[in-house]
């Protein structure tokens, strides 16, 4: 089995920012998880990319938020979108 595209979103949310939601259903997890999806869910304000939570091979799940990189926990892709839109929420708070 190949990976296979489970959701692929692009939300503008001002002149100035924007969402990219990729996650993939892959055949064995990745180095680093213990699930089967690879994903990166990214918010770009200003051309620069303020929020990203991804699990790239061998880090497993963290996310970025400026310049701090912390472990995240996976329960599920809908979970991890809560999550993920929760922080883009707080981020946006003046």
């Amino acid at each position: 089995m190949k990976a296979a595209l489970v959701l692929k979103e692009r939300h503008v949310l001002s002149e100035t920012s924007f969402v990219e939601i990729l996650i993939w259903r892959v055949p064995e997890p990745v180095p680093g998880s213990i699930h089967d999806y690879k994903y990166r869910l990214a918010y770009v304000v200003d051309g620069e990319c303020v929020l990203r939570y991804d699990n790239e091979a061998g880090k497993g799940d963290h996310r970025h938020c400026g310049l701090l990189e912390e472990p995240v926990t996976f329960s599920s892709p809908t979970e991890l979108l809560e999550m993920f839109w929760r922080d883009i929420g707080d981020w946006r708070r003046p």
